[in-house]
């Protein structure tokens, strides 16, 4: 899976250079391995400004300025988390889209509504465009994880 991420990563960066539009990203159940998928290829830093890795509640509010009430209301793992997150990665940065993800990668923590595997996926751009999707993923919390991040790479393409 490594060299399909590899792979996928030099795809969104063509992309993001043809259009000279520029990335950030804000990770919660990741922890960074989008950026890092990205930073993997040469001359990202032509396209990709920064990553926020926010794992905690808190981290989601100082950084990326998630409401608390959002937090307390529908909670981390949300529609409506990931879309703040990802607004946030856009204000708090040099960035023209961003792609936010927040999930339950296991092996505990899920709920009968938000079982292990659960994931929210947001991307959006600074002209408005903005996509949600709630992923149910299978595996490990490795396997959730990586599933995550291949998923959060491909759907930059909603954008365009």
């Amino acid at each position: 899976m490594e060299s399909e991420l590899f792979e996928l990563a030099e795809q969104l960066g063509r992309l993001l250079k043809a259009s000279g539009k520029i990335i950030a990203t804000a990770e919660s159940c990741t922890g960074g391995w989008i950026a890092q998928t990205i930073t993997e290829v040469p001359g990202s830093s032509a396209w990709f400004d920064r990553g926020f890795v926010t794992y905690s509640n808190s981290a989601k509010v100082q950084m990326l300025g998630v409401n608390p009430e959002t937090l307390e209301k529908f909670g981390a793992v949300s529609v409506e988390t990931a879309t703040e997150m990802a607004a946030g990665a856009l204000a708090h940065s040099a960035a023209d889209v961003a792609v936010a993800v927040t999930g339950i990668a296991g092996p505990d923590g899920g709920t009968p509504d938000k079982p292990v595997g659960t994931v929210f996926i947001a991307w959006t751009d600074k002209h408005g465009a903005a996509k949600v999707a709630r992923k149910q993923f299978s595996g490990n919390r490795r396997q959730i994880r990586e599933q995550t991040v291949k998923s959060a790479v491909e759907g930059m393409w909603l954008l365009y």
